[in-house]
């Protein structure tokens, strides 16, 4: 099967280091294996998007030389996709409403990154499988068994999920569909082979892997690459004000090159065209540090 990789930014704010890094790590691997590149904008979470972001995004990787394949993708024009998988996962008995509220779930059990594990307060009885009342969530019911994933980067990754994570939201109770799902159906659809992004969703893969699975879907190839943080260890992000790139396109991509371990150009690039030309023949992803572990993983967006 030919390569198929995508970049996923949440319009949320201007593109950042952060995102940058992700994205050049995507495109290099897509392009350095003749693969295609898809972009996708993640604009499911309708509160948190910002009004313009998205074509903001767009200007700036078209001016640090990024060019995608077909036309972008958009997951708030994706809704009747996202309901038809929940209408499956529902006929098969994988999802259940949830009318749990955060006070409920304050004195939940906690895992060891400090998660609240869903202690199952609305799993259905097979006895008593009303549709409960007033607002609600929708939650994947997920089995007593581990789930495994192999990444590029970290190597191994096993998780119980009913342990470590418990039944986890994939409709919220607002009505807007939760990322894991929305990932899972849109990876299928654009067919993409391979997943390069931040180790900040490395935690969350075991649950798009079980949802894949449930859904009869393919699981693509996963590769995450560190993640660009301040100086507290907290990952940048958009939403804590994180700073747009410098005007010097081609200086961002080499300090983003430079974090992904890549070996430096001979000379400075005087362009982001000289750039591309030397990255995409020179990129090893099997020098990109693995320099992330699961303790440091704590603060980031783990409940995506």
């Amino acid at each position: 099967m030919s390569y198929r990789g995508r970049f996923a930014p949440s319009p949320t704010g201007r593109l950042h280091f952060g995102s940058l890094v992700a994205a050049l790590a995507s495109y290099a691997d897509a392009r350095s294996a003749q693969g295609e590149w898809l972009l996708r904008i993640e604009d499911v979470d309708r509160p948190r998007t910002r009004e313009g972001a998205a074509g903001l995004i767009l200007r700036d990787l078209e001016r640090l030389g990024f060019a995608w394949d077909g036309d972008v993708l958009h997951q708030s024009a994706r809704t009747d996709a996202y309901r038809a998988a929940l209408d499956a996962l529902r006929g098969r008995g994988l999802a259940y409403r949830c009318t749990c509220t955060r006070r409920d779930l304050a004195s939940a059990p906690r895992n060891a990154l400090g998660e609240t594990i869903y202690p199952g307060y609305c799993r259905p009885d097979p006895a008593h499988d009303g549709p409960g009342s007033g607002r609600a969530a929708w939650r994947a019911a997920v089995p007593a068994q581990a789930v495994t994933v192999v990444d590029r980067g970290f190597g191994s990754l096993v998780q119980d999920l009913a342990a470590d994570v418990g039944d986890f939201v994939i409709r919220r109770s607002d009505g807007w569909f939760a990322y894991q799902l929305a990932v899972v159906v849109d990876d299928a659809a654009q067919g993409i082979t391979d997943v390069v992004r931040g180790a900040d969703l490395l935690l969350s893969t075991p649950r798009q892997v079980y949802l894949q699975r449930a859904l009869g879907l393919p699981t693509p190839r996963y590769f995450h690459v560190p993640v660009a943080t301040d100086r507290h260890g907290v990952k940048l992000s958009k939403h804590l004000g994180a700073r747009a790139l410098a005007d010097d396109a081609a200086k961002a991509l080499v300090d983003a090159w430079r974090f992904l371990g890549q070996a430096e150009p001979p000379a400075p690039p005087a362009s982001v065209d000289e750039f591309w030309t030397y990255a995409l023949s020179n990129w090893r992803a099997g020098h990109v540090p693995a320099q992330f572990t699961l303790p440091a993983l704590v603060n980031q967006d783990l409940h995506r």
